[in-house]
């Protein structure tokens, strides 16, 4: 191991990584430049442990920094090491993990280091959609470093970690203590990281992550021994409704639910579940005090997340409750095109797509959660769910004119153009399904849709 360096750096990886895995890459590299007095004795690895090790006996690639060597800071050495890691992690098809505690640029290598760090960028751009990138805060990262977590698949941060482009005292009219724009409570709610704990709780965060992702794109859906009851009856859904972590805690394998974006744009959830121990991603819509709608944020939110669940071959599940659009003067400026980058994200995706409705599916909101004219592969319901394009009254009211018969214009909408059955016999929804059974339906269903090819093959006509 690394002589010279803090603890902290290294135990981090220990406590992240399975027990005696670990195998540090490039320990003897030092600083190259002696400028402004900079002495590469002082400069032990440059400042960062690389290396690779196990998690739950899976490969994965790492480098945690050390602030204890100059301040954490990144020069030219140092990032040539985190490289290393990204390129072995490619051609061996593994995550790449980065414990981040940096004072930024190294000045005394001013140029270099800034180009160092635009290398560092590109290459986890290079990687974006080849193999899962995770990033967890320890300490400081800002300015341009601050991209790299962003550009991370799933990032986490500590409660007294910092990330920020400009710190806050340095945005006009705004201090530290008027408004902590790096703190960790400030970037969960914006969405730029996951989660945020004490160091132990990152550390686990991460190893959770990992435990359902698959190792690289080519690798396609993790997917383990189910050692739960394929037909288990699922319980209590009915009055789960309102809370999609929790219904997609019971439908899992052990009630095992792994959620992304925890703090941001909490109309709507995203995160992981197992079902007969493959890993499937959930998107959910969250009733929340204006009831159940769909906002720009919550429509950015899943498109981002179901297009990571593409690139790496992960079914999508969706689980629909929603009745509306958000109604506001803002909403109207940014809804359009986050209900766009939905609808190419779900249209496009390949991977196997089932919704389940499970309470409110109202006007054209529906369509935008998987529904069955963007692609849904199979689209189930419980029994009582309410579907309707609008109020029934309301549409009377248009459809029978100034003259008509408001009344029986609205009760004929309701007959037949309203509700479940109407949907369902139009092939909208292609199954009713009670709440005990509901577990049992997806599994049965995501394992008929697991040799999904949506690019049919034939050479002719066979006849």
């Amino acid at each position: 191991m690394s002589e010279g360096l803090n603890s902290s750096a290294i135990l981090r990886l220990e406590n992240l990584l399975d027990e005696d895995s670990f195998v540090e890459l490039g320990s003897l590299v030092t600083a190259r430049v002696t400028d402004f007095n900079l002495d590469p004795k002082k400069a032990p690895s440059d400042g960062v442990v690389t290396g690779y090790g196990l998690i739950d006996e899976r490969l994965v690639f790492v480098y945690s920094q050390d602030s204890s060597v100059l301040n954490g800071t990144i020069g030219e050495m140092h990032a040539k090491k985190i490289l290393n890691v990204y390129d072995k992690a490619m051609k061996m098809g593994a995550p790449v993990i980065g414990l981040i505690d940096c004072g930024g640029v190294r000045l005394q290598e001013a140029f270099d280091a800034t180009e160092a760090i635009g290398e560092m960028i590109a290459k986890a751009c290079e990687a974006s959609g080849s193999i899962p990138q995770i990033t967890g805060i320890f300490g400081n990262c800002g300015g341009g470093l601050s991209v790299l977590p962003a550009l991370s698949d799933f990032a986490y941060m500590t409660k007294d970690a910092k990330l920020f482009v400009n710190s806050p005292d340095a945005i006009t009219g705004n201090s530290t203590e008027k408004n902590d724009t790096s703190s960790a409570s400030f970037q969960l709610e914006c969405g730029n990281v996951d989660g945020i704990g004490t160091e132990e709780e990152v550390l686990d965060k991460i190893r959770q992550m990992v435990a359902v992702l698959p190792s690289s794109a080519m690798d396609g859906a993790f997917a383990d021994e189910c050692l739960d009851d394929l037909n288990r009856a699922s319980v209590g859904l009915e009055e789960k409704r309102d809370e999609v972590s929790a219904i997609a805690a019971e439908l899992s394998d052990g009630n095992v639910f792994v959620e992304t974006k925890a703090g941001f744009a909490k109309d709507m959830v995203t995160g992981f579940v197992l079902l007969n121990g493959q890993t499937t991603g959930v998107v959910g819509n969250q009733a929340t005090e204006e009831g159940e709608i769909l906002t720009a944020n919550g429509a950015r939110k899943a498109a981002a997340f179901v297009k990571f669940c593409d690139a790496y071959e992960i079914p999508v599940l969706s689980l629909t409750n929603v009745d509306a659009y958000k109604a506001c003067e803002c909403a109207e400026k940014n809804l359009p095109k986050a209900l766009a980058e939905l609808s190419v994200a779900f249209a496009g995706a390949t991977v196997p797509k089932v919704n389940l409705i499970t309470k409110k599916a109202g006007g054209s909101a529906y369509l935008f959660m998987n529904g069955k004219a963007l692609g849904a592969d199979l689209t189930f319901a419980f029994p009582d769910v309410d579907m309707s394009i609008m109020d029934s009254n309301l549409a009377g009211g248009i459809l029978a004119g100034e003259s008509g018969d408001v009344a029986k214009a609205s009760a004929e909408f309701e007959e037949t153009q309203t509700g479940l059955m109407n949907a369902a016999r139009r092939g909208i929804v292609d199954r009713v399904v009670n709440f005990a059974d509901a577990r049992k339906y997806l599994i049965a269903g995501f394992d008929m849709l697991f040799e999904k090819n949506d690019s049919v093959y034939k050479k002719h006509s066979a006849k």
